[in-house]
């Protein structure tokens, strides 16, 4: 190994010797800089060359098969103006079942948009949504990440043109039919929960978030459009048949001033496929100048999802309540990135894979409420289990001032595993939370005798000063795949 691996975990949490592989390749290759962070939820995923829940970085090099070919899967937490006293769970039950049609997790066509929208919103985040939508959630561009444009830190806006330079046209006309949808991968979610216990009062109240509270917390990725753009410039197996017609097509009619170089690329991506080494662009180069326009605009359609079922969440409540119900973006922030910070420094490439950024105050110090709390850091577990809201730190330099993005899975699955769907249902309402879709056979794999303990984690990111801990929720209702 060039560079070591810095675990942010206690011993019991270690992973398995399939992640040690992984991580020790990985710490080979003399490219990447000072050191790897692993987040006490870091584990391996099946057809990915990283684990889940890494922090690696790099001076010049931009490395796709570092982070899952998902850009901009992350989370976004809703603050509402809700109760037990004003949501009976009579009122909860009703509000599900029509977010279970306005909200799909497995759909063909979502919400639609126009194509130009679709390419804006490539190129300038959420905020071409949110003037087509008009969207009423308060603070919706302020408080998401990056203000919900990965273009939004670089030097420049890309044009309509230059997209279309790194991604087919058909791509984005495909993703105008497919916002708005859940997704049915993983464990994708939209969750009611309460504020069960405020454990930093002064934070809380910076944040407008009150014992009792109702909030919504949404859990979904990039769609498509991720998927595609990242394959365009990964060596990676395809999942599914579908993809490799997509791609085929896509990439067939290319409508670029780069095709020449695109095809040149797609050869080295192809006879690359079985190395061990990772696939790295220079970010000199015009590869990577390519690479790294295409993550950013298809990124930016993990915002526009959750901008968009935030919208649809906001029109099934006043439907239900027959009234608005004031929805605030508390933050949005993403789960795979690559993004350039300074850290020890240098600026370099950081490559967060199933870990979120963290920052503290002094790096919040342009944001009017997180320059006072830090940023918010969101870390569920499983579907029947406590959440937590954090807020980084300024004392986090070792893992690149990044937080994990939940728990991860255990090793060894606990004892009392659902058999099926029904037990599943079962243990669900004996904990008092409503389960809703739930139309995969896998959602048996979201219980949570499958996931590391939160309390334990928590223990130790707030013993390493990695985040300080909010507020405790509490699951009421949930609704995935």
């Amino acid at each position: 190994m060039k560079v070591p691996v810095i675990f942010h975990c206690s011993e019991n949490l270690l992973p398995n010797e399939e992640t040690f592989r992984q991580l020790e390749n990985l710490g080979s290759d003399d490219r990447l800089f000072q050191h790897i962070s692993a987040m006490s939820d870091i584990h391996p995923k099946k057809g990915r060359k990283n684990p889940t829940g890494t922090v690696a970085a790099s001076k010049n090099f931009l490395f796709p098969q570092i982070n899952d070919t998902a850009p901009n899967c992350g989370m976004r937490l809703l603050k509402t103006e809700l109760d037990e006293k004003s949501a009976t769970p009579e009122k909860i039950n009703e509000l599900f079942n029509e977010l279970v049609k306005v909200v799909p997790t497995k759909k063909y066509v979502g919400t639609k948009i126009p194509y130009e929208i679709a390419l804006d919103t490539c190129r300038l985040g959420i905020n071409p949504l949110v003037d087509f939508f008009k969207t009423r959630t308060k603070d919706e561009t302020a408080n998401t990440l990056l203000n919900g444009n990965f273009f939004g830190g670089s030097s420049e806006i890309p044009s309509r043109r230059e997209i279309l330079d790194v991604i087919p046209k058909i791509f984005i006309k495909i993703a105008g039919y497919r916002l708005g949808i859940l997704g049915a991968a993983g464990n994708h979610f939209l969750d009611l929960m309460k504020i069960s216990k405020v454990i930093n009062p002064d934070k809380a109240k910076k944040f407008g978030v009150r014992p009792g509270q109702y909030i919504i917390l949404l859990h979904t990725g990039s769609g498509l459009l991720g998927q595609y753009a990242s394959y365009m410039y990964t060596p990676k197996i395809k999942e599914h048949r579908s993809q490799k017609w997509m791609l085929k097509i896509g990439t067939t009619f290319f409508d670029s001033q780069m095709k020449k170089v695109y095809f040149n690329l797609a050869k080295k991506i192809k006879d690359y496929a079985d190395k061990e080494e990772f696939f790295g662009y220079d970010d000199r180069g015009l590869e990577g100048r390519m690479f790294i326009r295409a993550h950013r605009a298809a990124a930016n359609f993990g915002f526009a999802n959750r901008c968009v079922i935030s919208h649809n969440i906001d029109r099934a409540m006043e439907k239900v309540f027959g009234k608005q119900i004031k929805l605030e973006l508390l933050y949005d922030t993403s789960h795979i990135s690559i993004e350039n910070e300074n850290h020890f420094g240098e600026n370099i490439w950081v490559h967060r894979n199933g870990a979120v950024r963290a920052y503290g105050l002094k790096k919040m110090k342009d944001h009017p409420v997180f320059s006072r709390t830090g940023e918010p850091v969101f870390i569920p577990s499983s579907m029947s289990t406590s959440a937590y809201l954090c807020t980084g730190t300024d004392q986090n330099d070792s893992a690149f001032f990044s937080a994990p993005h939940g728990t991860g899975r255990r090793k060894n699955a606990e004892s009392d595993i659902p058999e099926n769907k029904s037990a599943l249902f079962e243990k669900m309402e004996k904990s008092q939370i409503r389960l809703y879709n739930a139309q995969s056979k896998g959602v048996i794999l979201q219980d949570r005798a499958y996931y590391k303990d939160i309390n334990e984690v928590l223990e130790g990111l707030d013993e390493n000063k990695m985040v300080d801990i909010v507020a405790k929720m509490e699951p009421v209702a949930v609704l995935m795949y």
